[in-house]
């Protein structure tokens, strides 16, 4: 492997540490305020954290082949599209983190890794064996984390489940948008739009109180510049030359930090049976890359 590509996986691992430990600060931030409180603010941060690097990618590129003036509607109409599943998405992962703990969100989220090519298959995108091995690994895995012993599953696991369907219709839909639209553009719209919605039912539903915004700061703060800002563009920076198969291992890893992060900060716990699952649940996703491991 050469040594940018050694670097962009170490960057891309950076990447999955930060978003991984941001289940921890949602959840540590939700002490304080409403899920829908702290998504519509860590958003809107994230959103706005993303506007400098417009700019001076705007002002670096002036000289090249660029998106024009006109397409700033379909860079509007793409980021309110995606923006509405990303507040799905968001939302069901928000509340569910009320009802379980960092570490089984962060596992049962990263199935979207599993979901994506199984939702490509509507799309006439080509599937592998390996997909479905590796879906009945995840899915085997699942059920060890989150099925009870009298075969019923906890709320906030049922949420973190629907929630990952939608982060892999998200991440399709954003597959089909970027060929079209700038990538950060359509970020920065589409952190807006979640802001925007989350921020409505935060005011219908919530107690929003400025002592409580105050006092989940940190995480707020992190959940917004860190996990959204920061992240996303070393996740940018990596993928220019780590190959798509080594970013989706690296990426998967955000599940075993949150594990990390919630026992380490939270002091959260599991069963071993629950510890199995999670083994089988990596296992699953990293099982559905190898087909993209082979090809040089």
């Amino acid at each position: 492997m050469k040594s940018k590509e050694i670097r962009a996986v170490f960057i891309l691992l950076l990447t999955a540490a930060i978003w991984g430990l941001a289940f921890v600060a949602q959840r540590a931030g939700m002490d304080h305020v409403g899920a829908f409180t702290y998504n519509g603010i860590r958003f809107a941060l994230g959103s706005a954290s993303l506007l400098p690097i417009i700019y001076f990618s705007g002002k670096s590129s002036k000289n090249t082949e660029v998106k024009t003036d006109a397409d700033l509607k379909t860079t509007i109409k793409s980021g309110i599209t995606a923006g509405c599943i990303l507040f799905i998405a968001a939302s069901f992962q928000q509340v569910g983190l009320i009802y379980t703990t960092a570490a089984k969100a962060g596992f049962i989220t990263s199935l979207y890794i599993v979901l994506v090519p199984i939702l490509g298959i509507f799309l006439k995108q080509k599937t592998f064996p390996t997909t479905w091995i590796g879906a009945v690994t995840a899915a085997l895995g699942l059920y060890f984390l989150s099925i009870n012993e009298d075969f019923t599953i906890q709320l906030g696991d049922l949420l973190q489940i629907i929630g990952a369907f939608f982060w892999a219709a998200h991440i399709q839909v954003i597959d089909r948008f970027v060929k079209n639209v700038d990538a950060i553009k359509l970020s920065s719209a589409q952190f807006a739009t979640c802001s925007v919605l989350s921020l409505i039912v935060a005011f219908a539903v919530e107690d929003i109180n400025i002592n409580g915004i105050y006092e989940a700061l940190v995480p707020i703060l992190f959940g917004g510049i860190m996990s959204v800002g920061v992240a996303y563009t070393l996740q940018a920076v990596g993928q220019r030359h780590a190959k798509p198969s080594h970013a989706a291992i690296a990426l998967s890893m955000e599940a075993v930090f949150a594990a990390i992060g919630g026992m380490l900060i939270l002091n959260e716990t599991m069963t071993a049976k629950a510890y199995l699952g999670c083994a089988l649940m990596l296992a699953g996703m990293l099982i559905t890359q190898t087909e993209n491991i082979k090809k040089p």
